[in-house]
């Protein structure tokens, strides 16, 4: 497999920023869905691919959301072209059958509630990172954020299933001239060891 060059991994990684301020400008949400696809393409336990997403760009959901925002993120969560809601389905391994047919790997959660728990909540999270890099990939901005009322917006978005909310995503082309500077980050050395 080929490295990527430095301006991809510049768009990525060393110059991608968390935005909170946002150009008036639209989203394709077309473009948001090809950002839900390849993350889907990305790993998982045994393809569980629990993440799910709700898609927020209209005044009507914007209005639906804005009750469970921590009030430091109302502003730009309003703001934002796109808000994307992204969810753990606990029911993931229904699907197994479907997205797993090499063997019986529904059978290795049913009854097992801890399990059902650990594996969805992992790979959500991981589909969330790969989600949110798949939208820098695409050009867009993101806003990743916690400060919400998380069982408010599952009982709004999600109510009478298996599906919890996780995160929140701002999406959008962000207002770079009002980034503050990037905070500290550790060095490699002082997080990671060979044994």
């Amino acid at each position: 497999m080929n490295r990527l060059d430095p301006a991809a991994l510049a768009q990525l990684f060393s110059d991608a920023r968390t935005h909170s301020h946002w150009q008036d400008r639209p989203v394709d949400l077309d473009l948001v869905r090809r950002a839900v696809a390849l993350a889907g393409l990305a790993p998982t336990a045994a393809n569980s691919q629990p993440a799910r997403y709700v898609l927020v760009a209209t005044p009507e959901g914007k209005a639906r959301l804005k009750p469970f925002l921590a009030p430091g993120n109302v502003d730009k969560t309003m703001a934002a072209p796109v808000t994307a809601i992204v969810a753990t389905d606990y029911a993931f391994y229904e699907a197994l059958p479907r997205m797993y047919p090499q063997t019986d790997a529904k059978s290795w959660y049913v009854g097992n509630p801890a399990l059902i728990e650990e594996t969805a909540f992992r790979n959500a999270c991981l589909q969330g990172g790969y989600f949110i890099l798949a939208a820098r990939a695409l050009g867009l901005d993101c806003g990743p954020m916690s400060g919400f009322d998380a069982d408010g917006v599952t009982r709004e978005f999600f109510a009478g299933t298996e599906i919890r909310a996780n995160f929140l995503c701002n999406l959008g082309y962000g207002d770079a001239a009002r980034l503050h500077p990037r905070n500290p980050r550790f060095a490699a050395e002082e997080i990671s060891r060979v044994v």
